[in-house]
């Protein structure tokens, strides 16, 4: 992966719709070459999905899962990818090991996915934090 690409999944990471004819305009390339690009991207797996933020009106937050030292967390992240509002799961480092970034109707759902993590097995603590705002980052 070059600058070329980097900068190409700059711009769509702040929107996967954007048509690659304006990205080739933003990069100075041609409309083919993003495509390539593009697809080349997918092909090796860098691109994983395109997807969009909304604003729901829903509880969005962020539930940081600790489980215990034999634990294989990749597995404990795939089966908590599957449940529903849960968008993103992402294995972190530091105190927690697993972080899921979850979209709710309300704060009772937020709990009821709390709960659910922290009756599995391999679960040795949990804290929930609620995303108050969020901003888009810069584009360079």
């Amino acid at each position: 992966m070059d600058d070329l690409d980097r900068r190409i999944l700059d711009i769509l990471r702040r929107d996967s719709r954007t048509p690659y004819t304006e990205i080739a305009a933003q990069v100075e390339t041609s409309e083919g070459t993003v495509r390539n690009r593009v697809e080349r991207l997918i092909d090796e797996g860098i691109i994983e999905r395109f997807t969009i933020s909304t604003q729901t009106g829903n509880i969005k937050a962020m539930i940081e899962v600790s489980v215990k030292v034999d634990v294989d967390t990749t597995e404990v992240s795939e089966a908590m990818a599957e449940w529903e509002q849960v968008d993103f799961v992402w294995q972190v480092s530091g105190e927690e090991d697993v972080v899921l970034v979850v979209d709710a109707a309300d704060t009772r759902a937020v709990n009821e996915l709390i709960t659910r993590a922290r009756e599995l097995d391999e679960v040795q603590d949990t804290k929930t934090r609620l995303i108050l705002d969020e901003r888009l980052g810069r584009t360079p």
